[in-house]
This record gives structure tokens, sequence and C-alpha cells, in this order.
């Protein structure tokens, strides 16, 4: 078992380099014209298999539905998401990517993989291998705990 201090100076690195990575993506999400936040919206819509609700997008995010409008308010202007009605309740509105937003989410991914690859640069295959696993073993424990 580590120290206190020793793990005291590993989170100090982990946030240092979420740092990096995060300044490095938003350096690249920029010339797209998405923020950070547009880009997870974009992703949590993509990923379902039905069109979330709005509600379901604000707690997915975990932001006030306001934050959510607004996301979506920017994202409807650049064509990249619709506001549909749930075909079973009128009242409930829906969002779904456009063709548009597709295009737009493969690049955030390209950025995002190219923000990465610029930080992993110093390290080996078989580093890169390493640290996948011990990340996947660090994601998988925080999941079973939460």
């Amino acid at each position: 078992m580590l120290s206190a201090d020793a793990d005291g100076s590993l989170a100090d690195q982990l946030i240092r380099l979420s740092r990096r990575l995060h300044r490095a993506q938003r350096q690249r999400l920029e010339p797209l014209g998405v923020t950070p936040a547009q880009a997870r919206l974009l992703g949590v819509v993509a990923h379902g298999t039905t069109a979330p609700r709005m509600a379901d997008l604000a707690a997915r995010l975990d932001v006030v539905p306001r934050a959510v409008t607004t996301l979506i308010d920017g994202l409807q202007e650049r064509q990249a998401v619709r506001r549909v009605p749930d075909p079973a309740n009128r009242r409930v509105v829906r969002i779904e990517l456009t063709d548009r937003g597709r295009e737009l989410l493969h690049q955030l991914r390209h950025a995002r993989r190219e923000a990465a690859e610029d930080l992993l640069a110093p390290l080996a295959d078989e580093q890169r291998a390493r640290l996948g696993e011990l990340l996947t073993a660090l994601d998988v424990r925080q999941h079973d705990h939460t």
C-alpha cells in the first residue's frame, strides 16, 4: 500500500494530465465552433437507442434543465440537432442528431483522439497498453462503487 504522500502525488499527476488533455481538446474543438459541454451532449444523444428527452439529457450530463436548453439552442443553430415531439406524448420534446450533427461528432472524436495522441506520444506501445489496463481497472472499480 502506498503512503498517503504517494497517493497524493498520484492524484496530483492525474489532475495535471487531465487538465492537459482537456486543454488540448478545447484547442482542437475551438475551430469546430463547439464547446466541450456541447461535445458531451452530442455524444450522449448519439449513444442512445432512441432520441432522449431534455430531462434525460440533463440527468445524464448532471446539469440543470436550463443548461441543456442553452446547449441545445446552440447546437440547433448549427443544425447539429433538432427538437422533435415525442410520438407518445406531444408535450415531451426529444432531441435527434442530424446528419450535420453526426459529421460534427465524427470531427469531434477525431479531435479528441488527436489530443490524446499528443499526450500519449512519449509512451511506447507496451506502456500505452499497460496504461489502458490500469485506467480500465480504475474505471471498472469506480463503476462498482456507484
